[in-house]
């Protein structure tokens, strides 16, 4: 059944569904055996599913509401994501901010590459808990900045990616060799990512980069497909061959084989153009093939946000003319 049906009780076992994109996930509420005259003294246990995304969801519309339903106040928490910092910095930067704080109560998770803050308050009513954790955010906003992509539960990166280039008008093409389409599939997972997405290039060997990004045998010969001045290449490339105002490129060595001395296993270049400009980064990830290749994916999508900003403000506050 879609949604969610929660049912809850002393000595009952409460069971409901939840119908997101991805599945139809079960959980249940499993109260302690107590007699009435104990009703308010009895605890719970929450089973959820071990998926983060069907778990997080879970959490902030079923979860919540019944622990918000067994105090006599209530219980309100607020979501911080952001990208491009990693957990231990993340902390190191907001300890004060987390050991500060009783209520309300702030706790760090990681997953998928990105950084959440889990900010709950409780109070007599939601208002209070607002008053409660309105500052915190506020707080947080202030020491990361652009690295907050969100404050909304559901909400992914690849679809503030989306928002940013639609709101913008601006079309986006992407370039893949090791990542093998990990970038498009998550831009396209998107609703209305069509009004934006031109064309997905899987471009794995030397010949498809010459062929349909215009990567320079010259290039190749020099410095190798997995090298800055490959992934500026086709970037722009990429850019050039479908008229799109934005590309991401990435290419890398994912392993298990493939690795040398100077270029190991890991090693990635992740390039974006916008409008003709190009950035390119050189990472090192660590982990098995898989593993790199979804770090791969996570940190294109990050910079392409990054440098997705800074043309932003650049067309605001700088000498940069926007397409008409």
């Amino acid at each position: 059944e879609k949604g969610v049906k929660v049912i809850y009780g002393p000595g009952e076992v409460s069971r409901g569904y939840i119908a997101n994109i991805t599945s139809v996930s079960p959980f249940e509420v499993l109260p302690q055996d107590c007699d009435e005259d104990e009703v308010k003294d009895f605890s719970r246990v929450i089973l959820l599913p071990g998926l983060p995304s069907d778990m997080e969801t879970l959490f902030m519309t079923a979860v919540m509401p019944v622990l918000s339903a067994l105090g006599p106040g209530r219980i309100l928490t607020r979501m911080v994501k952001m990208c491009g910092v990693s957990e231990a910095d993340a902390e190191a930067i907001a300890l004060d901010v987390i050991d500060g704080n009783e209520n309300p109560r702030i706790a760090t998770y990681s997953g998928n590459g990105e950084v959440q803050f889990l900010i709950t308050a409780e109070a007599e009513d939601e208002k209070e808990c607002k008053k409660l954790i309105k500052p915190v955010v506020k707080e947080l906003k202030g020491r990361f900045g652009a690295n907050i992509f969100t404050s909304e539960p559901g909400v992914t990166l690849e679809q503030v990616i989306v928002d940013l280039l639609r709101s913008n008008e601006l079309t986006l093409t992407t370039a893949e060799s090791c990542t093998g389409g990990l970038v498009a599939s998550r831009i396209v997972s998107v609703p209305g990512a069509s009004e934006m997405f031109r064309e997905g290039f899987i471009t794995y060997s030397n010949k498809a980069k010459r062929k349909y990004l215009g990567v320079r045998k010259g290039t190749l010969l020099k410095h190798g497909a997995v090298s800055e001045n490959c992934a500026r290449e086709m970037a722009m490339g990429g850019c050039d061959t479908t008229k799109s105002d934005v590309c991401v490129a990435v290419t890398g060595i994912a392993g298990p084989d493939g690795g040398t001395p100077e270029k190991p296993v890991g090693l990635v270049y992740i390039a974006v153009c916008v409008r003709g400009s190009a950035a390119v980064r050189r990472f090192e990830f660590l982990g098995d093939r898989q593993r790199i290749r979804n770090a791969a994916a996570f940190n294109a999508l990050v910079m392409l946000r990054e440098c997705l900003l800074e043309y932003f403000a650049q067309v605001t506050f700088g000498n940069v003319k926007k397409r008409k």
